[in-house]
């Protein structure tokens, strides 16, 4: 009888450690896919929200450009001199970074050569 209630417990004790074990495995599919989507989520809207005229931008087809006007849902995009093209504010992946030189060093340049 005494070895019943032994049987009894290490029974429970593995479906203990199965629940466990499926929990230990929600909880790494969450801090490994959920979580960064979500974080990545917010810092695009974060993104599209802050787009202003001027800002240059590529879109998630490629095209790179300076965006001429914002609107609600869309944005105009000039993608060279007088060309411009209606594009979805979602459609937008990234901001460019400004790559020119100061023109102080330009300057310090010129007198070099």
């Amino acid at each position: 009888m005494i070895h019943d209630f032994a049987l009894l417990a290490q029974v429970g004790g593995a479906q203990g450690m199965q629940f466990l074990l499926i929990g230990g495995m929600i909880a790494i599919m969450y801090f490994l896919l959920i979580r960064p989507q979500q974080k990545q989520a917010r810092q695009h809207s974060a993104l599209l929200a802050g787009l202003k005229k001027g800002d240059s931008v590529v879109t998630q087809g490629g095209l790179i450009g300076k965006i001429a006007e914002v609107g609600d849902k869309e944005i105009r995009l000039e993608i060279s001199p007088g060309g411009k093209i209606r594009v979805r504010k979602s459609a937008v992946q990234t901001m460019e970074q400004a790559t020119e030189t100061p023109k102080s060093e330009d300057k310090d340049k010129k007198e070099e050569k």
